[in-house]
């Protein structure tokens, strides 16, 4: 067993919508067969980001009745002990729920209860993120901002944009993220992924977020790079999710190792674990292996994510002393 599986790990970016492993699936499809999940499910050949969205599509039509919603959740958090979780939040769209007659507020409302139960019962703790996706109109943005304003005080932390980065703008959603703010709700948004360092700072710009999924195509703009550093930006990574979207050739490529060297605020995240057909386990052992990651690196990063984190105060002291002491460095 490597070493890292036993490390404890915080995780901020990881779709529910993508990670619908084979196990879960087969309850909620008996008839699937692996050859067609892997086909249908696991983006590994993905050409770009577009494709990977492709494979969410698939997963999403299993994906809406209370029934399958508490499946998925329930799997997730299969996963999460594998990888020996202790804090994450899980982003989805509550809009993409809604095919077989379920309203947003009973599916806010479902997977909630279910995390919370989870959480109680795994001792994992969960709060969740609700997305907005790039091709929704103000309506849709601002009606996601209030689903989140009516579970206040509940596991739902924050806001997030998700989706087709390269084909739609942000002007639909300005309103939305700026409710989101003068509500006290925390901000994280895609960018920097399908495109590069242009859309991360229009999105700082126009949505002013404190977090940015992905963002690695901050490294080409160095002046990017020093506004990151000033307002202590967070960027969530996803190191085998952008191999599968092809926004980098090789590992070697990636700016995971740069921007921790630089001392820049980072997590390591697996974005969707099925589609990228990997877990937090593995995302340790690239990092190891490619970069010479050893305890203490892993524990910087943990505290950095939690630190960045949208949970309260009081758990954000808890975990960071629960990985200090199970670093045990």
């Amino acid at each position: 067993m490597n070493t890292y599986n036993n490390l404890t790990k915080v995780e901020l970016h990881v779709h529910l919508d993508c990670c619908l492993s084979y196990n879960a699936l087969k309850r909620i499809n008996p008839e699937i067969s692996f050859e067609s999940f892997q086909q249908q499910f696991i983006g590994t050949s993905c050409s770009c980001l577009k494709d990977y969205i492709k494979c969410a599509d698939n997963a999403l039509e299993y994906m809406q009745t209370k029934e399958q919603l508490e499946i998925v959740v329930e799997d997730l958090f299969d996963q999460f002990e594998k990888d020996n979780v202790i804090y994450a939040e899980v982003r989805f769209a509550p809009l993409l729920h809604l095919n077989k007659g379920l309203s947003p507020m009973e599916v806010v409302e479902i997977v909630s209860k279910k995390t919370i139960e989870m959480s109680d019962n795994s001792g994992i703790e969960v709060n969740l993120i609700l997305c907005t996706l790039r091709h929704y109109s103000k309506k849709q943005s601002i009606e996601t901002v209030n689903l989140i304003k009516d579970f206040a005080g509940d596991n739902i932390v924050g806001f997030d944009i998700a989706a087709d980065e390269a084909g739609f703008p942000l002007d639909n959603h300005i309103e939305a993220f700026k409710l989101a703010k003068d509500s006290g709700i925390y901000c994280t948004a895609h960018a920097g992924e399908a495109l590069g360092a242009s859309s991360v700072l229009e999105t700082l710009n126009k949505l002013r977020p404190s977090r940015i999924g992905h963002g690695v195509r901050s490294v080409e703009n160095k002046s990017l790079l020093k506004e990151l550093k000033t307002n202590n930006i967070h960027l969530e990574l996803c190191l085998t999710s952008n191999m599968v979207t092809k926004v980098y050739k090789s590992l070697k490529d990636h700016p995971i190792d740069f921007l921790y060297q630089n001392d820049f605020s980072i997590s390591i995240n697996t974005d969707g674990r099925t589609i990228a057909d990997t877990d937090l386990n593995n995302e340790y052992d690239i990092l190891s292996t490619q970069f010479n990651w050893v305890k203490s690196n892993f524990l910087k990063v943990n505290i950095k994510s939690m630190e960045a984190s949208f949970a309260s105060s009081h758990t954000k002291t808890k975990i960071i002393s629960l990985l200090k002491s199970s670093y045990n460095l």
